[in-house]
């Protein structure tokens, strides 16, 4: 059975976000896949990358901070990641691309012919805007996405890696909120079932 490190990015800790974190962990523990959960902003992350975790090219085999040496290997104990945040500014949050930066070092997820464990990746993208503004207009998601998948995911060592946006998570034009916001927490869901199979 696939094992999942679940990582999360969201202020507030009763936001939609939130709420899609909470029942994909419910989905995994019903499932019985093991996972572990990193929530950035509660565990008190700090995304800076400071002096002790900067790469040192001409050194693969440094060893980082305790703090980043101790995610990288619960990252490394799985077999698929699972990423979810709001999309801000068509990207990740800021404490997110700190996670980025400082845990997927050089060494340990590239560099060195090193590549992370996890084949499988997902990034669940909730997005305020409509699919129309977002995808349509913008081309957001494409650009989005060629970051994500190919310039992280698979630099990284991932065999497949899918975004999956969760659009109009603010409900623009919805009468019943409630049940857009669940229909978008089942779309998560779904990218969740086809990554752990």
């Amino acid at each position: 059975m696939n094992s999942v490190q679940l990582v999360w990015a969201h202020p507030r800790a009763d936001s939609l976000t939130a709420r899609v974190v909470d029942a994909i962990r419910q989905e995994l523990k019903q499932s019985a896949v093991p996972f572990t959960e990193v929530d950035l902003y509660r565990s008190g992350f700090d995304p800076r990358l400071q002096q002790a975790d900067e790469p040192d090219w001409g050194n693969p085999g440094k060893s980082y901070s305790d703090e980043v040496m101790k995610l990288a290997e619960e990252v490394n104990e799985k077999d698929v990641l699972l990423f979810v945040f709001p999309t801000w500014w068509a990207s990740v949050p800021a404490i997110l691309k700190g996670y980025i930066d400082r845990v997927f070092n050089y060494g340990i997820a590239y560099g060195g012919r090193r590549k992370l464990n996890p084949k499988s990746w997902r990034w669940i993208a909730l997005v305020g805007e409509t699919h129309e503004e977002f995808s349509v207009e913008r081309s957001a998601d494409q650009s989005m996405s060629h970051v994500l998948n190919h310039s992280i995911a698979r630099y990284c060592g991932a065999e497949e890696s899918e975004v999956v946006f969760l659009y109009n998570s603010l409900g623009e034009g919805v009468t019943d909120l409630l049940a857009h916001h669940e229909l978008l927490i089942q779309q998560a869901l779904t990218a969740v079932r086809e990554a752990v199979k």
